[in-house]
């Protein structure tokens, strides 16, 4: 099922007194946060929309100046929130690239039908990513997203086909 709403970033802290945010980003464009107007930040398990003011850089982060929040005391009080927007205010994606939101919980079978489990976690190795696949046992199996690999994803039917390679498990 695709999600409604991505994970941009987590406010990881407070910057300086006149209320901007240090936001650790979980995109790999952080121009990305120069584009939107409001993002909503999930507070109390809350959606609350918010509108951005200024954005600035700081090292690997980025600083957020909201509206309303005026100062240190203010912008404490969302450190920790994660940064949402809605799934049609996110970029088109180039063809065969997906949403890791969509790929999580997917289910992965071999090119002979075998469940394999399901994607718990994707991460990047600097190569390329790396697919987190755990079966109902607990055990993962690593997978490299390379063509060799990955043959299909069917994100409208719930289901990823790989290829396993000699030495991959």
């Amino acid at each position: 099922m695709k999600q409604e709403y991505f994970e941009i970033g987590q406010i990881v802290n407070t910057f300086g007194i006149k209320g901007l945010v240090k936001v650790k980003p979980f995109t790999d464009d952080l121009e990305r946060f120069e584009e939107l107007k409001s993002v909503f930040v999930v507070k109390n398990k809350e959606l609350i929309e918010m509108q951005i003011e200024e954005v600035k850089y700081h090292k690997n982060l980025v600083l957020i100046k909201f509206k309303g929040i005026e100062d240190m005391n203010m912008a404490e009080k969302l450190k920790g929130c994660y940064i949402k927007i809605n799934r049609k205010d996110a970029r088109k994606l180039p063809e065969d690239t997906y949403f890791i939101a969509d790929l999580i919980g997917i289910k992965v079978y071999d090119d002979e039908g075998n469940f394999l489990g399901k994607v718990d976690d994707i991460y990047n190795n600097k190569v390329h990513d790396i697919y987190v696949i755990k079966d109902d046992l607990g055990k993962q199996i690593l997978l490299p997203s390379t063509k060799e690999v990955i043959k299909d994803i069917d994100i409208d039917n719930d289901k990823i086909v790989v290829h396993l390679i000699n030495g991959l498990i």
